[in-house]
């Protein structure tokens, strides 16, 4: 039933939207002049772990946002430990309905100088990219939610719902910030009925000239697990059969050579059926074969070899961290591997710690190393998919829309365990599918990132404005 519902929702909404498209207002040379001085700030702050500057960076968007004339008990600076969040509530009239949430991060995964072509912390505008970490996680969506907040505020646009940012300071870590905002500052969002999220989603044009968009609606839980191998050890001359090292090292051989079962869901498999025809590989004809029999492991096996498939399959679970030894000439006593888990909705931690542990051996400690947050998929709404469209249509007209499961972990999470179903509707499209998000030369196309204000203004004017 879900799946036909799924069906018919996307070849509905794909033919709605197309008057505010035609509409759409396109930014202004002062607004792109605004939205680019604040980009090439906030992406010279050093949001990481290790640079610390979150706090900086939302009290300079707090103070962004006092100027252009948001109340100051609408503008929450959260300090929490080092770091920081930031929530600005764009009130309404309430005729539309209960709030909606816009959600980003502030922090950034850690980048080096020495490492990198450009300085990371300095953006640099080149063949057609803005280069710089954060450059696309997640400070070009961030602020493209920041420029037309300010925007629309000034153009005195009300709102039919109060339309509420949530900027998170640790989404790159511990998430922290947003569990804190759940537990202890929920009453500054209310009885908000959904959350977009500016940190997923997104969209590929093919050879032909087709947008071909993902809707995240679901996210594999995040787990890390460690395997600790323990000897009494000794001196490195007289060295003993056992050895922590190599006992590590085998249980991770172990796990290397391991599948989880092969999963599927509506998601996943709207996802293979939309995608599948534009891939005309081997692999794209097996991804179209499993959608139409979840069954077929021929088609199972000829997708996993692919990275993008095979996470979508089944969870996942790969050695990331390694630690062992205390001196180059002794014999090691403790020696410990990380191992990050993607698991696929519906599976029990339970069940995975349980098959590590049947993986690692007697020899081997296993531990989840922190508190991991599971949610179900979000429901497809016919409001969030109308104005979704007519957002891509406003850049792209022949756009193509298909929820998708995330592989990786949002702030999303947080909020569909705790009740309000999330939705990555990112404004990147673009060409080229290599970010390097998290990787050396972080980038995104300069066309792109102008294109984003275009749809983040269409969606909210569409969810919260007046026909």
């Amino acid at each position: 039933m879900l799946r036909r519902l799924q069906t018919h929702l996307l070849g509905a909404v794909l033919m709605c939207g197309l008057a505010t498209a035609a509409q759409a207002q396109t930014p202004s040379t002062a607004e792109r002049t605004e939205a680019l001085e604040i980009y090439r700030h906030i992406v010279s702050l050093d949001t990481s772990i290790e640079g610390g500057q979150t706090p900086a960076m939302a009290n300079y968007l707090a103070d962004r946002f006092r100027a252009a004339g948001f109340p100051a008990e609408d503008v929450h600076v959260l300090p929490l430990a080092q770091t920081a969040g930031l929530l600005v509530r764009y009130r309404g009239d309430s005729s539309g309905g209960r709030p909606v949430l816009l959600i980003a991060h502030m922090d950034v995964v850690p980048a080096r100088r020495s490492e990198w072509e450009r300085d990371p912390f300095t953006l640099v505008e080149e063949n057609g990219y803005f280069f710089g970490r954060g450059a696309s996680d997640n400070k070009a969506g961030l602020t493209h939610l920041v420029q037309t907040f300010i925007s629309l505020r000034r153009e005195n646009f009300r709102p039919t719902r109060d339309l509420i940012i949530w900027f998170s300071g640790d989404e790159e870590t511990s998430g922290a910030t947003t569990m804190a905002l759940l537990g202890e500052h929920r009453a500054l969002i209310g009885d908000a009925e959904f959350a977009l999220n500016a940190d997923a989603g997104g969209g590929v044009i093919n050879p032909a000239g087709q947008a071909l968009y993902a809707l995240q609606t679901a996210e594999k839980t995040y787990a890390s697990y460690s395997f600790t191998a323990r000897n009494q050890g000794g001196h490195s001359s007289a060295p003993r059969e056992d050895n922590a090292i190599y006992e590590l090292a085998a249980a991770l051989t172990r796990l290397r050579a391991f599948q989880f079962p092969v999963m599927h869901n509506d998601t996943t498999i709207a996802s293979f059926r939309a995608e599948a025809p534009l891939d005309q590989t081997p692999t794209g004809r097996a991804a179209l074969r499993f959608a139409e029999n979840p069954g077929d492991r021929a088609a199972a096996r000829t997708m996993s070899r692919n990275p993008y498939y095979a996470a979508q399959l089944r969870t996942t679970c790969v050695a990331t961290m390694l630690s062992a030894g205390h001196a180059e000439n002794a014999l090691p006593q403790t020696a410990t591997g990380t191992v990050n888990c993607r698991v696929f909705p519906g599976v029990a931690l339970a069940d995975i710690e349980s098959e590590l542990r049947a993986i690692a051996g007697a020899g081997i400690e296993v531990a989840l190393i922190a508190p991991a947050n599971a949610s179900d998929a979000s429901p497809l709404r016919a409001d969030v998919m109308g104005a979704l469209s007519a957002a891509l249509r406003a850049n792209h007209p022949n756009a193509v829309i298909t929820p998708y499961m995330s592989a990786g972990a949002t702030d999303g999470l947080f909020f569909r365990a705790a009740g309000i179903p999330a939705y990555g509707v990112g404004g990147i499209v673009s060409a080229d599918e290599e970010d390097n998000a998290h990787g050396l030369n972080e980038r995104i196309p300069v066309a792109a990132f102008y294109e984003g204000f275009t749809h983040w203004r269409v969606l909210l004017t569409t969810l919260a404005g007046r026909n």
